[in-house]
């Protein structure tokens, strides 16, 4: 697989969007940050809350694929907001360091229980549902994501 460290993917968590019933707004947002960022957005699509079908989704699209995945929704403390459990369930291994940048971020933040981590040689981030919430906590990491990618494609050894 050849790592495309400027790839990019977004999945929007939300009941709401999936129905119907509410604008998918945060997506559209961190597709726009992410170009402005010079990533290719490949893919935005949207999933319902909950841990499997955030699970399922987040699967399909990390398999075969070297770049970020940035989630909006879902982490939040409402009973439905199950991202970052569907997240944890797919990650092989954590990057708390950077969860804990994006909730820094804000007062807010503190609110977010998003997490974020690695599955094959994708990075995924967990962000809110809320559209500055979302394009802030990305922005709290977006300058150090690049290198976090080339040190999981092995392409930038550099320290």
């Amino acid at each position: 697989m050849t790592a495309d460290v400027q790839q990019a993917k977004v999945l929007t968590c939300s009941d709401g969007v999936v129905h119907g019933v509410r604008d998918d707004a945060s997506g559209r947002a961190l597709v726009d940050r992410l170009r402005a960022a010079g990533f290719e957005v490949i893919d935005h699509r949207v999933t319902a809350d909950g841990t499997d079908a955030v699970a399922a989704a987040l699967t399909e699209m990390t398999d075969d694929f070297a770049g970020l995945v940035v989630s909006t929704g879902g982490t939040g403390f409402a009973p439905r907001d199950q991202t970052p459990e569907g997240t944890l369930a797919v990650i092989e291994r954590g990057a708390p360091g950077l969860a804990e940048a994006m909730r820094l971020c804000n007062p807010l933040g503190r609110l977010s229980r998003g997490v974020a981590g690695v599955r094959g040689a994708a990075i995924i981030v967990n962000t809110p549902g809320s559209t500055t919430g979302c394009v802030e906590q990305l922005e709290a990491v977006l300058d150090v994501l690049p290198h976090a990618l080339r040190l999981l494609h092995d392409t930038d050894a550099s320290h």
